[in-house]
């Protein structure tokens, strides 16, 4: 039988395009839409992966629930198909707290989903807006209670802090909401501004107020202690869970595994002739479709992963890590781990090397030095 394997679904469309979002996602409505999800379909029914267990099943995007609920029956049922799910498989949708209701979320439910990653954001309706988002506030508990009603107990909350005009006091009022609506899991990013975004258009020009450094430094402080006080377990960099619910899929990302990617845009990490390949989709939804429809090559990028790319990659994958990185995965020099670990950035034990509180802050650092 073949090894199971991580599998992501990438679902590209979204109700409008956020400030700040770099990803493949695309405003469309119409006819693209449900030719889109035709392709996806084919490609995961013809897929020359077919046959391998699924570890894993992530549905990202975009905004998986903009589409309608037979859209996404759909997908799930062609990827379990394909990929016959294992026993304890974790089966995650992402979702946009202002694109779902009871009736979907059960749909979901029945179809196979076993948790939610809502993208809430913030709490707050002056970020909702200038973070360009379609939801409000209100909806974000009212998502979580119709997520419980269909029967989800294992949900994520996705805050961003560091955003513009931001204080320390706001961003703890967004934990404080956050972690008083009890989810399993808690994904806590700082901004970062990406290229080809309306938010580095609006920076370059100086219009954009974001927290200096210590601001931000100080707000990731504020989230571990609400985490920690809350229950949460830090275990990487960005992410806190109850005990028994850290997210299985990322964390084969995080530990360099195998990963099957389908949709517009996805990206994929699998062996070929014993190398590691990562490949990318091809990224429009109409030049997908048609690629898919004509029988050609969807990727439109890949690269063999090894050597020194490989080795940059689980460093700095694995670093990120609470369970850190093992001296068996990535040679490392002893001299650079003394350095690093006097300067109290890293620590170690006879299998690993882990980052310290304050080496989370300086984790790029870390990861060229080791690499």
């Amino acid at each position: 039988m073949s090894e199971p394997v991580a599998v992501y679904v990438h679902v590209p469309f979204c109700p409008s395009k956020c400030g700040y979002c770099d990803f493949n996602s695309f405003a469309m409505t119409g006819d693209i839409v449900g030719r889109t999800v035709d392709a996806m379909v084919r490609e995961i029914s013809t897929s020359p992966h077919r046959g391998r267990p699924a570890k894993t099943v992530f549905f990202g995007g975009g905004t998986p629930t903009f589409l309608g609920a037979d859209q996404i029956r759909r997908l799930i049922a062609a990827t379990f198909e394909s990929h016959p799910p294992i026993e304890s498989c974790e089966v995650t949708s992402e979702a946009n707290p202002g694109t779902v209701d009871i009736p979907k979320f059960d749909a979901m439910r029945e179809a196979g989903f076993n948790r939610i990653s809502l993208g809430a954001q913030s709490f707050n309706s002056g970020d909702l807006m200038r973070l360009g988002r379609v939801h409000e506030p209100s909806h974000i508990a009212r998502a979580v209670g119709a997520a419980r009603k269909a029967g989800f107990d294992n949900i994520n909350l996705d805050l961003m802090f560091a955003l513009p005009g931001q204080s320390d006091r706001a961003w703890r009022d967004n934990l404080r909401i956050a972690t008083g609506l009890h989810p399993e899991h808690l994904s806590l990013y700082c901004l970062t501004i990406e290229p080809n975004t309306r938010f580095y258009r609006l920076n370059s020009r100086g219009m954009l107020d974001l927290p200096d450094d210590d601001v931000q430094v100080e707000m990731y402080e504020t989230a571990c202690r609400v985490c920690e006080d809350g229950g949460y377990e830090y275990y990487e960099i960005s992410n806190f869970a109850k005990p028994g619910y850290h997210c299985q899929h990322n964390l084969c990302y995080w530990r360099s595994e195998e990963y099957i990617g389908y949709g517009p845009g996805a990206v994929g990490c699998t062996v070929v002739d014993d190398k590691r390949v990562r490949y990318t989709n091809t990224k429009h939804p109409d030049r997908y479709s048609m690629a898919v429809e004509n029988g050609s090559d969807l990727w439109c990028e890949h690269e063999t992963i090894d050597g020194q790319a490989l080795r940059m990659e689980q460093v700095m994958l694995g670093i990120r890590l609470a369970e850190g990185l093992r001296f068996d995965t990535v040679q490392l020099d002893t001299g650079v781990l003394n350095n690093l670990e006097q300067r109290g950035w890293v620590t170690m034990d006879d299998h690993s090397v882990y980052l310290t509180s304050e080496g989370r802050h300086f984790c790029s650092e870390v990861t060229l030095a080791l690499a």
